[in-house]
């Protein structure tokens, strides 16, 4: 079960008791792999039989929307971000995940708000307030931190899409070039994600590794965290 813990002041009518489902988050980098481990550990989960749902950054009905048309136009303020993305948040939290946990589902989201933490605190956002902001989230069961060397992102990153005007910070850092943008943004990205690892517990996972040896750590990490729990029937499967 999934202890109902907040890391500040929590949400609004949700009160503190287990919640028979579990939490758990995929964090790390731009490019490191997250979207294709959720993939892979949700199609694993599910034919083990368990009931399974997933989510991300920018996928709430409320804000995510108004994020991906805010990015387009290459501004958006750093407060304004933050709010936007707590908005994001609060709002998958509160209609899709904690219902899912109460349901007995096996939760997997890419990025949490550890991801939201670096990014306001690269920019210069106050620490103390940019917590505050998402002291509502729920604390997860784990959070697992694929971390991978710079050496390794920027290939994946050029062979897969190229270099974001958002992932490569060009919207603070004075570099016009997007590959010393990207270089620099990320590598601050890391040293934030590395300094909040033993605060909150993160389990890491070298992620320089091979896709599958990766899936492999984490389906054995996995299964500890749901082992004890009583795979779905196949009926809750089907009406998913």
């Amino acid at each position: 079960m999934t202890k109902v813990a907040f890391y500040g002041h929590g949400l609004p009518n949700v009160h503190k008791g287990d919640l028979p489902g579990k939490l758990i988050v995929l964090e790390g980098t731009d490019g490191v792999g997250r979207s294709t481990q959720v993939a892979l550990l949700r199609e694993w989960l599910e034919s083990s039989g368990y009931a399974v749902a997933s989510s991300g950054l920018k996928r709430s009905g409320l804000a995510g929307k108004g994020i991906s048309l805010a990015q387009e136009g290459h501004y958006l303020g750093d407060l304004t971000s933050c709010l936007f993305y707590a908005s994001d948040l609060a709002d998958r939290l509160e209609r899709e995940i904690i219902p899912a946990l109460r349901a007995g589902f096996v939760v997997l989201t890419d990025r949490y708000i550890y991801s939201l933490l670096a990014r306001a605190l690269v920019r210069g956002v106050n620490r103390k307030w940019v917590r505050s902001v998402y002291g509502f989230a729920l604390v997860p069961d784990k959070v697992f931190y694929l971390r991978a060397g710079l050496d390794h992102l920027i290939p994946r990153v050029l062979n897969a899409r190229g270099f974001n005007y958002w992932e490569a910070g060009m919207d603070f850092l004075p570099q016009r070039d997007y590959y010393d943008s990207y270089v620099e943004y990320q590598s601050r990205i890391l040293d934030q994600f590395d300094a909040m690892s033993s605060e909150y517990g993160f389990h890491l996972v070298d992620a320089n590794r091979s896709v599958h040896t990766v899936f492999t750590e984490l389906k054995r990490g996995i299964d500890k965290l749901v082992r004890g729990m009583k795979p779905a029937s196949p009926e809750i499967l089907g009406d998913e």
